[in-house]
């Protein structure tokens, strides 16, 4: 069985890596992803993997460094309970939060993933940021 946290380590894997091979085996098929930065909720594997691939490539063409490091939720929500895990996203600098992303295991695949502005939820840093 697939844990949050192995969910969200592979997340930051991918992030840090811009690389999906290691974390698209462990998303389910009919995986969700939303953003508050996308206009419209992403419904399938397919779909978030042509996603990600072109957002890498921009990335990449820009020369845009992203680190993505394991946190935990710092305040409870109606959503998300207090010390639940995330990743913290930053973008142009390591200080420059974007975004906090959390996850939803069902078995032993990602079901879902959701990323927030960090106005919304604040992410606890570990100083942890997997490759």
């Amino acid at each position: 069985m697939l844990s949050q946290e192995e969910a969200l380590r592979a997340y930051a894997v991918m992030m840090n890596t811009l690389d999906a091979t290691q974390f698209e085996p462990l998303m389910a098929d009919d995986f969700h992803y939303t953003s508050q930065k996308v206009f419209h909720e992403i419904e399938s594997k397919q779909e978030y993997l042509t996603y990600i691939r072109a957002k890498f490539k921009a990335l990449k063409e820009t020369e845009s460094e992203v680190w993505a490091e394991l946190g935990k939720i710092k305040e409870s929500s109606l959503l998300l309970g207090a010390g639940g895990p995330c990743v913290v996203l930053a973008q142009g600098s390591i200080e420059d939060i974007v975004a906090v992303v959390v996850a939803e295991v069902e078995g032993d695949k990602i079901a879902r993933m959701d990323m927030c502005l960090p106005g919304l939820f604040s992410g606890e840093r570990s100083g942890e940021y997997p490759r």
